[in-house]
C-alpha cells in the first residue's frame, strides 16, 4: 500500500448504524440452529465422530468467503485420528472448505515442493477458490531464508496474500511493561524490513493482523514506516475491543490498507475483573458487520474475507486490573468508559458455554454449526 492512501482520511467521525443484534434467519446466541446435514460418509472418511453423520453440507451456491484454519481448529485435531489424509494438509482443508461450501482458505503453507503446489494452484482453479497463507514472524531466531522459503511456496500455491503476525501473544497477556512490549514493537519492525522485499520478490503482498498487539495509531507507524504496496492489513473486525478501540472506527482506520479480512463476530458478557469476550457465529454477537463490510467495500473492493470464528472458551479481558494496564501506555479514560459501556448494552442474556469440558464430539459439532451458520449468514445477509 502506498503512503498517499492516507488512512486518516477515513471517515472516523461519521454517525454508525446501531450495532446488529443478530440477522433474520441467524440464532441470536450464537449455537447453530441450521437442519443443514453432512453425510456420513464425508464424516467417516475424515474419521470424525459417529455423531456428525446427521449434519450435512450446507446446500446453495458457494459461499465467496472463505475459511481460516483456526475456525476448523477442533476439527483440524480430530482428523488426525482418521485415516484419511489430516486436515492440517492444505489439499485436504481445501476440500473441505469447499465441501462445507466455502470459497477458498487461509491456512499455513509451510515449504513445499513444487510438484505439491502446483497440485493445489490447479484445485484451486479448477473449483474457483482462494488460497491464502499463514505466517508467523514473532520469533527473533525468523531468519531471511525461512522467510523467503515459505514466501516462495505461498506464490506457488496461488497465494497472493500471505496473513502475517509480528508481535506475539496478547499484549495485555504477554507483556508487564510499556518499555518491553516496545521491543516487541521494534522487532516487528525489523522484520517487516526483512520480510518485505522477499514478498516484493516473489509477487506476494503480507498483510499483518490486527492481533491485540499494536492500537491503531501504532499500527498505522508501523505501516507508514514499511510504505509499500507489498504490506497492509489482515483486518480482524473483533480483535482491537479487546484494547478498548471501538470496532466501527478501527475498520474505518484500517480498511484503506486492508488486504484480507479476518470475519467473525463477537459477544461480551461483564466479568468482575472486566468483561468476557467470545467468538459468536456471524450475525450472533454485537458487531455491525453489514456498516463493516461497506467501509472495506468501499476503500478495497478487491479485499478477500475470510471466516475466522474461533469455538473455544471464552476470552477474559483484564481491563479493570492494574496487569491489564501495564503496557498500554496512555489510553483516555473515556475509551475504557465506552468499552464497558458496550459491553453493559450488549451483554449476552446466557452465560457462554465452557467449551473445553465438552465432550469431543460436542465440541466438534459446536464448531462445525458455527462455521455452517455462518456461511449462510455470509450467504443470505452479508452479499457474500
Amino acid at each position: 500500500m502506498r503512503a498517499n492512501r492516507d488512512p486518516r482520511k477515513s471517515p472516523v467521525r461519521r454517525r454508525w448504524p446501531r450495532p446488529q443484534q443478530g440477522f433474520a434467519g441467524c440464532h441470536p446466541g450464537g449455537v447453530l440452529i441450521s437442519r443443514r446435514r453432512f453425510s456420513a460418509a464425508a464424516a467417516g472418511a475424515m474419521g470424525l465422530p459417529a455423531a456428525l453423520a446427521s449434519l450435512e453440507q450446507a446446500p446453495g451456491r458457494p459461499c465467496a468467503m472463505g475459511i481460516v484454519s483456526y475456525a476448523l481448529g477442533i476439527r483440524i485435531s480430530m482428523s488426525a485420528a482418521g485415516g484419511a489424509a489430516p486436515l492440517t494438509d492444505p489439499i485436504a482443508f481445501l476440500e473441505e472448505c469447499r465441501r462445507l461450501g466455502a470459497g477458498g482458505m487461509q491456512m499455513a503453507l509451510g515449504q513445499r515442493d513444487p510438484e505439491y503446489c502446483a497440485r493445489l494452484r490447479a484445485m484451486a482453479e479448477r473449483h474457483g477458490l482462494h488460497v491464502e497463507g499463514n505466517m508467523d514472524l514473532t520469533s527473533p531466531a525468523t531468519g531471511a531464508d525461512a522467510i523467503e522459503a515459505q514466501v516462495r511456496t505461498a506464490a506457488a500455491c496461488g497465494a497472493a496474500i500471505v496473513r502475517v503476525v509480528v508481535i506475539p501473544g496478547r499484549r495485555y497477556e504477554q507483556f508487564r511493561s510499556v518499555g518491553q512490549f516496545a521491543r516487541a514493537a521494534a522487532h516487528a519492525l525489523a522484520v517487516l524490513r526483512l520480510a518485505e522485499p522477499l514478498a516484493r520478490k516473489h509477487g506476494v503482498r503480507l498483510a499483518v493482523e490486527n492481533h491485540k498487539d499494536q492500537r491503531v495509531p501504532e499500527r498505522l507507524e508501523l505501516l507508514r514506516k514499511i510504505d509499500s504496496e507489498h504490506v497492509g492489513v489482515c483486518l480482524d473486525v473483533g480483535n482491537s475491543f479487546a484494547l478498548c478501540e471501538d470496532p466501527m472506527q478501527v475498520v474505518a482506520a484500517y480498511a484503506p490498507w486492508t488486504l484480507t479480512v479476518h470475519l467473525k463476530d463477537q459477544a461480551v458478557r461483564p466479568h468482575d475483573d472486566g468483561f468476557l469476550y467470545a467468538d459468536a457465529a456471524l450475525g450472533a454477537g454485537f458487531l455491525d458487520l453489514r456498516g463493516m463490510m461497506s467501509l472495506i467495500r468501499k476503500a478495497r473492493p478487491e479485499a478477500r474475507f475470510n471466516l475466522e470464528t474461533i469455538t473455544r472458551d471464552a476470552l477474559m479481558v483484564p481491563v479493570l486490573t492494574p496487569e491489564y494496564w501495564a503496557s498500554m501506555g496512555d489510553v483516555p479514560a473515556a475509551e475504557l468508559v465506552r468499552t464497558l459501556r458496550t459491553v453493559r448494552q450488549h451483554s449476552a442474556a446466557e452465560e457462554f458455554a465452557k467449551i473445553s469440558a465438552l465432550p469431543p464430539a460436542q465440541r466438534l459439532e459446536r464448531e462445525t454449526r458455527n462455521v455452517l451458520d455462518s456461511i449462510r449468514c455470509a450467504r443470505e445477509h452479508l452479499g457474500l
